[in-house]
Order: C-alpha cells, then structure tokens, then sequence
C-alpha cells in the first residue's frame, strides 16, 4: 500500500501552494481537494502537472468542492437539475482524466428527514453516474460520510450487494467514528469494492488527528484490508487545525510505513 496526502489538510491554503508544499516534503501520491470551478480549467490543470510532473509523482484522486451540494444536485424530486449536475460532474471527470487520476470522490446525499428517495432510486441514481465516470476512465467512488446516507455499514453493504461492480468506495476512518461506527465495520461493508482510504487517528474527545497521534490501533485494519486483497492509496487527510506544522506529516508518514513493514 502506497502513503499519500491530501491538499485538503492544508486547506484554505491555494490548491497549487499546497501541492508545492507536499512536493517539497517528499509526497509522491496526492489527493487534490478542487476548491473551486476555475481549478478545473485547462491552464490550471498545466499548472498543477508542472508542480508534480509524472511519472515521478502521481495524482491519484479529486475531491469535488461541490460534495455539498450533491444532496441537491443528484438526490432532490426535480429530474433537470439531476442531469445538469450529471454535465457539472463531466468536469470534474474530464480533470482527473487530464491529470491522470483514476477516482473521483462522491459524498451523496445527507440524511434528510423529509427526504422522499427510496433507497434503491439513491442506489441507482449513483450508479448511472458511475458510469458516465467510466466514459472517462474514472471510478466514482461512494465515501462514508457522517450524517450522509453512506454514514451506516448497512446501508454501504446493500450499494454492494445491489450494484456488484456499478459501485466503488472510499474508506474514511474519521468519518466512521464521527458517525459511530468503528472504521473495521465499513471496510467489511465495503468489502472487495473498497479502492481509497483516508487515514487519519482519533482518541477520546478527538475524532480526527494524525496518524500516530491517537489511539487507534492499525494493525487489525490493515489485516483486513489484506484479507480483502486491498490495493489502494493511504491518504493522509486531517484538517488544518489537527496539526501545527506540515513537517508533521512526515512523522505520521513513517509511523504508517513501520507497521505497514510487518505486512510486506
């Protein structure tokens, strides 16, 4: 398994500026954090690849800005707005095909409770954009997100069951325990269809940190992501207030790869 880091946990920082950083840090595997439409542009994307020109570097995966609005976009009564949303996503496809990414990041839709989408309307809903993903050669992948409809392993393991391979998944172990669940029970949700992890710690009263920095103990997660043959990315992802210098990172980059020796 390959360490990587996020722009995000540099966020507000700009997205090239952050990039940089990372390089300079020695990171060769990144998540890039999209903050806003223009970072999508053609000119800009030439401006990250000159940042982190492969093949020595490689940007793996985009984080859309607009993960708030899918709810809206791809999950409301109004059919428009879904297939102007599915055009919006082209996009960010069409970026990650561009940089050579291979994975898009999808948060879906919150818990609402006057919500009126069946389960199988949601299912089917992402699915359709999964596969407009795949006329790019990207995969659209459903990450669990506290107070989301992905925030439950049960209702990850019933995208699993009906999709079969319409479906992929990010692990975000933050997210697990923000919404209650301990990160193992996702991961056996999630099943052989996991493909990206974002790792990151927690203790009591601190739900994100560092890896290395909390209590949480990895080696019964990394057992079983190699049960289930894992083959993705660990990226770093924390917030920018769960850290006070970036060289941090380093620190939880070496932590990880020590425990992860003792499954080589």
């Amino acid at each position: 398994m390959q360490i990587g880091i996020s722009t995000a946990c540099l966020y507000p920082q700009p997205l090239e500026d952050a990039l940089k950083t990372l390089t300079s840090l020695g990171f060769h595997r990144f998540e890039l954090f999209m903050n806003t439409y223009r970072e999508l542009q053609p000119d800009f994307l030439n401006q990250l690849q000159e940042i982190a020109p492969s093949p020595e570097y490689r940007i793996l995966s985009l984080h859309p800005f607009t993960s708030g609005f899918e709810t809206t976009l791809f999950f409301s009564e109004y059919q428009r707005r879904f297939l102007d949303g599915v055009e919006l996503y082209r996009n960010y496809f069409k970026a990650a095909q561009f940089l050579g990414a291979s994975l898009l990041v999808f948060h879906g839709q919150k818990i609402l409770l006057n919500s009126v989408l069946p389960e199988e309307e949601y299912m089917e809903r992402y699915a359709y954009l999964y596969q407009i993903g795949k006329e790019y050669g990207i995969t659209l992948a459903q990450e669990n997100v506290n107070a989301f409809r992905s925030q439950d392993p049960g209702f990850i393991a019933r995208m699993r069951r009906r999709l079969k391979d319409r479906c992929a998944f990010v692990l975000d172990c933050k997210q697990a325990v923000r919404a209650g669940f301990d990160p193992l029970q996702m991961v056996h949700a999630m099943g052989e269809n996991l493909v990206h992890i974002h790792i990151n710690d927690h203790a009591p009263g601190k739900d994100c940190l560092l890896p290395g920095a909390g209590t949480m103990n990895y080696k019964p997660l990394f057992t079983l992501l190699r049960d289930h043959n894992y083959q993705g990315a660990l990226i770093l992802e924390v917030y920018r207030h769960n850290f006070s210098s970036p060289e941090e990172f380093l620190g939880s980059r070496k932590f990880l790869q020590q425990i992860l020796t003792e499954f080589s």
